[in-house]
Parts: structure tokens; sequence; C-alpha cells
């Protein structure tokens, strides 16, 4: 965490710098929250229907529930870098944007069943012959992104924006490891990763990540 909070903290120097050294209407730097995280933004117009934009989103939500008829511990770590191109609607607020984001999502799941029994695969076993399960959900290092936006501005310095597009991460890699004493059984490996299975269906639904966001921003 530390790690991705000194991203962020690079990230907000560069977009700080630039904006001093364009120093004038068509640079602004904002701060925007949602689906994705929180984040700063940094936008660049080099022509009047036309931006650039990058930014960092970070955010990190933990929640228990049940994965694959497993009860969880889970956390979900938003962290991607992102750069993007909108084309504006003349005489609109509507920008139609696309680009590529650097994608460090991720999901981690810890067991937290208190039964006795517990179903891996179909197959029962003693909760203390498997121990602790632990996951984790990765997706593509580099993510597409297609959307649109409404753009407000007051005086043409404060900014209001609004996003709705769809982040495609394409298909998670999930990993599913046991730490109990027949975690190196041949059987009971079989039934983990029957088990694999039916998480990697469940966490399928991601590899399309709906993008909504609201944003503020100063433009110098």
């Amino acid at each position: 965490m530390m790690r991705t909070g000194a991203r962020i903290a690079v990230v907000a120097v560069i977009l700080a710098t630039s904006g001093q050294a364009m120093a004038d209407n068509n640079f602004g730097i904002g701060v925007k929250a949602g689906t994705l995280g929180a984040g700063l933004e940094g936008t660049w117009r080099p022509l009047p229907y036309m931006d650039v934009r990058v930014g960092a989103n970070l955010y990190e939500f933990k929640d228990s529930g049940s994965q694959a008829g497993i009860n969880y511990d889970g956390a979900l770590n938003l962290e991607s870098y992102y750069g993007t191109l909108s084309v504006r609607v003349p005489l609109s607020p509507l920008r139609l944007t696309t680009g590529a984001f650097s994608n460090g999502n991720e999901l981690t799941l810890v067991s937290s069943d208190n039964d006795l029994i517990v179903d891996i695969g179909g197959t029962a076993y003693a909760a203390a012959e498997v121990g602790t399960l632990s996951s984790s959900t990765s997706f593509s290092g580099v993510a597409p992104y297609l959307g649109i936006g409404l753009d407000f501005t007051l005086f043409n310095k404060v900014g209001l924006n609004f996003d709705v597009g769809v982040l495609w991460q394409g298909d998670p890699t999930v990993s599913l490891l046991a730490d109990g004493p027949i975690a190196g059984d041949p059987a009971f490996q079989t039934s983990l990763e029957l088990e694999r299975k039916e998480l990697l269906d469940e966490v399928s639904d991601y590899k399309a990540w709906p993008v909504l966001s609201i944003g503020f921003n100063y433009n110098f």
C-alpha cells in the first residue's frame, strides 16, 4: 500500500508541475470518485473539441460473503493508471472517450468458515485437515476503456464532470491455495482445482468493469 501511495504522490506532482508549466486555460487538474476508486486527473486540451487526460485511481474495499459455497473475508484492491482521448460534441457538454488503463485491480479472499466439515469441489473434508483457503484474482495488466462523459464549467475555471463507461479487464486469473495437512494430497488437489474453477466462474463477471464517476477540476 505504501508503494501505491508513493505512485499516487508522484502522479500528483507530475500533474501539478505540468499545470504550472503550461499555465493557460488548456490545462486542468482535478479529483474524482467512482467505481474505480478515488483518483487524481489532469486534462490537456490541445484543440477546442479534443482533450487528453491522464490520472490514477486507488481504493480498498473489504467485505465478507460466500463465493462458490465457501465463506470468505475479501478485499477488493482497486489500483489503475490511465490515459484517455476525448472528442467533444459541438455545442454540447457531451464527449466520447476512449483510452487504456494500466490495471492493477485485484481481489483477495481468505476463508472464514467455522464449520467442522467443508465442501471442496463437491467433496466433504474435515475443516481442520483443509486449513485456511486463500485466493487471489487478477486481470490483464492493460485494459481498454470506452465511455461517454459530460463536462460543465463555470467561468472557464471550475468544472464538474461525469463519466459512464466500461473497462474491459479481460478474463480473470484465479489462484486457490490451502495450508492444511492434506494440502499436498493428490485427491485433495483435484477437489481444490474443481473449487478454483467454480470460483473462476463466479468472478468472471468482473471482466467487464462498469465505470461510473463524478469529478471536480480546476482549469489553469
